[in-house]
């Protein structure tokens, strides 16, 4: 066989199923991989032993003939889900030492159907970031380079641990999170494909919350085939999460047809964004051409409440994070700052939150906590929550005329250097997520595809954003993009 570490999700189910190999020599040849990728910082916690019994496992069950699509996949968890006995510290300080006893929702399931776990992945801290420089590992790294450039390149965030890992072969598939863009934004930068689901699909039970309203667990794969295997394990109504939905999950991989004639493709006027780069003009133009070329019909059309997605956004997020992150005061669990003779309970908390919390986070803390108080909460947080009403509504009244899917850019640009935006106004990072925070304020499903490269050799993607509950007809108009845009490219090794 070809090098085990290439071999997509969909390839090696099929190879383990035929006998070709062993989950035993498809983990070895990825534990290989990524003890020799430390120069990426993509796995922060590696679980050898974990992975290796767990390959034991599902060969034993393949022998057995039971054989669900993920039994004997290596993937990399973000360390935003829990793991039992396993560090699971969000990419913060303030969780140092915090080793769950219980297993988050979505790792049960993916174990229970016999993925195996290589380890955790870096991200920003809690999930707060675009570029995956606030994570107290330090910064992930993009194993694309620009050509003729050695300078080391964001993955995107906060998911940037894992979109490395998958862009490096360092795993089949690997969990992330998207609260704003997070799965999205990091897939576009690493030509990789990602999935944000509909909110509710998957349960958020035992990932550690940013902003619950927000928040939705996906796969990030290399190919759309694989995320629709990858989803499918992770699916499914959870009665441990208030806001999980009992909505029957299908087989999203027998829905790749990849026929879309006769289906009406959006393309919203607004995503044309003032300064907006041409070569992301120019690609998103040739996705139009490509859904066309399919037997699609795409119709120009208006979500009007779009310029004011970003600031809603970042009222809104911040909010719940205030609240969230209220809970992590030195008392249970985590890091503990040293206190002087004569501190009292206050002293705790001010000094372990200042120690434990980056900067990003306590700006987002303080905004938040800003925008919640008596004074403030009607002129702005109110204010948002109606917004983000209105945004909803602008894609309801879309998907009510007829459309069938939205295609916009994915990112406005393609990955910047580390650094690059470090003593930047924190709003230029921000602005990452203009493509992307649309879709969580709405709840709706959204997937990045890797579609171009631009001129310095970096990949960039689309989004396809589709109709609540209907993560299956969007991945297959993500599979039809994806066979016309024929993206191959991948990274030359470096590390």
């Amino acid at each position: 066989m070809n090098d085990l570490t290439d071999l997509t999700i969909a390839d090696a189910r099929d190879a383990l199923r035929r006998g070709d190999t062993t989950a035993a020599e498809l983990t070895d040849a990825h534990l290989e991989a990524v003890e020799t990728a430390g120069a990426l910082n993509a796995f922060v916690h590696r679980t050898p032993e974990i992975a290796r019994e767990q390959a034991r496992a599902a060969d034993a069950r393949l022998k057995g003939g039971d054989t669900p699509a993920m039994c004997g996949i290596p993937i990399g968890v973000k360390d935003l889900f829990c793991t039992r006995g396993v560090p699971s510290q969000a990419g913060s300080r303030i969780l140092e030492g915090f080793r769950p006893e219980y297993e988050s929702t979505v790792t049960t399931r993916l174990f229970e159907a016999g993925s195996v776990m290589l380890g955790k992945l870096n991200m920003d801290e809690f999930a707060m970031g675009s570029s995956n420089e606030t994570s107290v590992y330090g910064d992930a790294v993009n194993p694309w380079r620009a050509t003729g450039s050695d300078a080391p390149l964001t993955p995107g965030g906060s998911s940037g641990g894992s979109a490395s890992a998958v862009a490096a072969r360092l795993c089949l598939g690997a969990l992330g999170t998207d609260t704003g863009g997070s799965i999205r934004q990091p897939a576009a930068f690493t030509g990789t494909v990602g999935i944000k689901p509909t909110y509710g699909r998957v349960s958020r039970w035992g990932i550690v919350a940013f902003a619950s309203s927000l928040d939705q667990a996906g796969p990030m794969t290399r190919t759309v085939r694989d995320a629709a295997i990858m989803l499918g394990a992770m699916a499914g109504h959870d009665p441990k999460d208030s806001t999980s939905a009992d909505v029957a999950v299908p087989d999203f991989e027998a829905m790749l047809t990849g026929d879309i004639r006769g289906q009406v493709i959006g393309i919203p006027g607004e995503y044309r964004m003032e300064g907006m780069p041409a070569e992301i003009d120019t690609l998103w133009q040739q996705g139009i051409e490509m859904l066309r070329d399919a037997g699609a019909e795409t119709r120009d059309i208006s979500l009007p409440h779009t310029k004011y997605a970003l600031p809603a956004y970042y009222v809104i997020a911040p909010a719940e994070a205030s609240s969230n992150l209220a809970r992590y005061d030195g008392v249970r669990f985590g890091h503990r700052a040293k206190l002087a003779p004569g501190d009292g309970i206050t002293e705790m908390y001010e000094k372990t939150r200042a120690e434990g919390f980056g900067p990003e986070v306590q700006r987002r803390v303080m905004v938040g906590t800003y925008v919640l108080s008596a004074g403030f909460y009607d002129a702005y947080y109110n204010r948002a929550r109606q917004v983000r009403a209105l945004i909803k509504r602008d894609f309801d009244e879309a998907f009510a005329a007829g459309v069938d899917a939205i295609l916009t850019p994915a990112t406005p640009s393609a990955a910047f250097p580390l650094g690059a935006m470090a003593d930047a106004d924190p709003i230029r990072m921000y602005l990452n997520d203009v493509f992307t925070v649309t879709v969580n304020l709405a709840g709706l499903p959204g997937v990045a595809v890797p579609a171009g490269l631009d001129d310095d050799g970096l990949p960039l993607g689309l989004q396809l954003i589709g109709r609540p509950w209907e993560e299956g007809a969007l991945l297959n108009v993500a599979r039809c993009l994806e066979e016309r845009a024929g993206f191959v490219a991948r990274p030359e090794k470096w590390w």
